[in-house]
């Protein structure tokens, strides 16, 4: 009988271990960061027990966004650079790996694995591009083959493509870590991501999988960001401090709320392929709001944020039995949160702090967890989506 390689024995090794130290890695669309999340894991499935060791975000420089942005969320980039872009993000995100844990004393050797989103380049489901005879389809870049070799940690990634290709969007993948970590008997709970996209995961108390919903629901910060960077060289809305300024124009909300996607049935996907500067332009166009004040535009913005994630929990939720749990970077944004709450008076409407997870190292801690199922874990089935593990492994050598 033919011996195993030292690298299949080694994973099986991993695999094995009672306890598991991974690294969760995630670069959302806003652009801002690495997330990078050093977590403890025992167990699987619905037995997971985990702890967040060490955590933090590594902020981009402004010559790499501009990378990126080159490439990203467009129909139409240049091969080459999208070619370059996948190699040099994955050394690149292993550089910063290798940084976050020389700051925290930890060695390479004492990391089981690595679970890297890598960076989303283009989402394109089929409601979005509408090509017959063509599937859903997304492309995260960032080669996970060298994020092992530069880190020599053994690296899992790709994480969408199993998800799509077993017929789902291939996003919201929060769903799995979500139900895993996220769920209480008796208690009825929404965890709210509001990333450059929102999305939920709604968890209910008698913990029926059939039950459960993780949808999209639309823009989270991506179009606030996006008009700030372009009206006030500002990368963000700190404090809301331009939201509060300006007042909401309804025709212009309105507008914005008109599209389709919003009366779509959950769950359902979207990006920054739809919700992006042109998107309003048009909506402003329709609604005769082309002279309003940049004040007013972020203004009206951040409340198109905040109302359309209002709207859908009042479409699909009774909003006297539950509890919301918000993560993300606009859980920082003060407009929405404030909006939020006006809307949903009686939802009681905290972070995810209350449950012991850091709201900003949410995602990075899910895609670990997504990493630890990947070897260990079993099928889940969790509503529509598919029951699949995820994840392609990139072995240090």
């Amino acid at each position: 009988m033919l011996a195993l390689n030292q690298n299949l024995q080694k994973l099986i090794g991993i695999a094995q271990k009672t306890e598991k130290t991974g690294i969760g890695l995630m670069s959302g669309t806003s652009l801002d960061g690495l997330d990078i999340a050093l977590c403890r894991f025992t167990g699987s499935g619905l037995q997971t027990k985990f702890s967040l060791l060490q955590f933090i975000t590594i902020p981009y420089t402004n010559d790499f966004k501009k990378e990126v942005q080159q490439v990203f969320a467009k129909k139409e980039a240049s091969l080459e650079k999208i070619c370059l872009l996948n190699e040099y993000i994955g050394n690149f995100h292993g550089e910063l790996v290798l940084q976050a844990l020389d700051s925290w004393k930890i060695k390479p050797e004492e990391v089981d694995f690595i679970a890297s989103h890598g960076q989303t380049i283009y989402h394109a489901p089929k409601r979005l591009h509408k090509r017959a005879g063509y599937p859903n389809a997304t492309l995260q870049i960032g080669d996970g083959d060298h994020l092992a070799v530069k880190t020599r940690i053994l690296t899992i990634s790709d994480f969408r493509q199993k998800h799509i290709a077993a017929g789902g969007e291939g996003a919201p993948l929060a769903l799995y870590g979500d139900v895993l970590l996220g769920s209480k008997p008796g208690e009825n709970r929404i965890l709210l991501n509001i990333g450059g996209i929102a999305n939920l995961t709604y968890l209910p108390a008698d913990s029926d999988n059939n039950k459960v919903l993780c949808t999209d629901i639309g823009p989270g910060n991506t179009l606030i960001d996006a008009a700030c960077c372009k009206y006030y060289n500002k990368a963000y809305d700190e404090d809301s401090e331009i939201a509060f300024s300006g007042k909401i124009n309804e025709d212009l909300l309105s507008a914005l709320l008109g599209h389709p996607f919003f009366a779509e049935q959950a769950p359902k996907t979207t990006g920054p392929e739809l919700f992006n500067l042109a998107y309003v332009e048009e909506a402003q166009q329709r609604s005769n709001t082309t002279s309003i004040s940049n004040e007013d535009l972020i203004c009206t913005l951040s409340a198109f944020t905040a109302k359309s994630i209002a709207d859908f929990i009042i479409q699909y939720f009774k909003a006297d039995d539950i509890k919301i749990f918000t993560s993300g970077g606009g859980v920082k944004n003060i407009f929405v949160i404030d909006y939020l709450k006006k809307a949903l008076p009686g939802i009681a409407i905290a972070d995810t702090s209350d449950l012991g997870i850091n709201p900003d190292a949410k995602e990075a801690i899910l895609f670990a967890l997504l990493g630890n199922e990947a070897l260990c874990g079993e099928p889940l089935k969790i509503g529509s989506n598919p029951a699949v593990l995820m994840g392609k492994f990139s072995f240090a050598g």
